[in-house]
């Protein structure tokens, strides 16, 4: 497996995490994926930074979000750009709601950890 390969993996599992509603609820958790400087543009149209976006993710209905198509591009030597398809089903019985998710990773410290996040509602699902 090439190096590239390697991360790709290691980035999908950690994108992953951040949808799990464990990690999502979780502050110290959060706070190991997250970079200090981590800015998000919300599906929703808010903007949050690290403090805003870890009260938001503990107050939201608990969910298994998935996540397809998955890509990895580098941007960088120690930097990467995420983009997936993720589907939230919703607790009341309607139909999931889709985004389109993109994320940079970059390396700090040893550790990769989320620097910049974005969440586009997709008005056409896939079918």
């Amino acid at each position: 497996m090439s190096s590239e390969d390697s991360l790709r993996q290691l980035l999908y599992q950690l994108e992953e995490r951040l949808l799990q509603p464990g990690v999502r609820h979780s502050p110290l958790a959060l706070d190991e994926l997250l970079a200090d400087e981590f800015v998000e543009f919300g599906s929703s149209g808010d903007i949050y930074d690290k403090p805003s976006i870890i009260r938001a993710l503990n107050d939201e209905p608990k969910a298994e979000i998935s996540m397809v198509d998955f890509k990895m591009t580098l941007i960088g030597e120690e930097t990467a750009l995420v983009t997936y398809h993720a589907v939230f089903p919703d607790v009341s019985g309607t139909p999931p709601r889709n985004s389109l998710r993109s994320s940079i990773w970059r390396k700090i410290g040893g550790a990769w950890r989320v620097v910049f996040h974005q969440g586009t509602p997709l008005s056409n699902p896939p079918e």
